[in-house]
């Protein structure tokens, strides 16, 4: 996959325990869930996601920012930030954007419930597509896509 030749953008929805990992098309028009990755170590959390990041020809991370839903830095995005800020000087050359993310996971848990989808089969799957609506709603956004929902 990474002999793709459009850049791709990496969604991120980092969590304590884990990190949902969502990848744009090549074209950077349509974000899809590709993973979640289990937290154990920066270390271990940064070579995973740097395999990935060569693995789909990533060429820029978003990751979530969940302010409060007043709008406010409150503790989890401090962080997050905490986060970003690590993965950027793991990461020096790649450019790492913050998204906002209130509401995702909320988003992101409501069909699955509407499914009924039993529980542990959600939590396998809402944090990857927890990051593929942050990175849908940046892609919308900040690329100028008008990709279809």
């Amino acid at each position: 996959m990474s002999e793709q030749n459009g850049m791709r953008y990496m969604g991120l929805d980092v969590g304590s325990k884990t990190i949902g990992v969502a990848v744009s098309d090549p074209s950077g028009w349509l974000a899809q869930g590709i993973t979640t990755i289990q937290r154990t170590t920066l270390s271990r959390d940064f070579s995973a996601l740097s395999a990935l990041i060569q693995e789909y020809n990533v060429g820029c991370i978003v990751v979530g920012m969940p302010y409060t839903m007043d709008g406010y830095v409150g503790p989890q995005a401090v962080w997050v930030q905490g986060f970003v800020e690590r993965l950027q000087a793991h990461l020096p050359e790649m450019p790492i954007k913050t998204w906002d993310e209130r509401l995702s996971t909320y988003a992101a848990e409501q069909p699955l419930l509407e499914a009924k989808m039993q529980r542990h089969k959600r939590k396998a799957v809402i944090d990857k597509l927890a990051a593929s609506l942050i990175l849908q709603g940046f892609l919308d956004a900040e690329v100028g896509t008008e990709a279809p929902h």
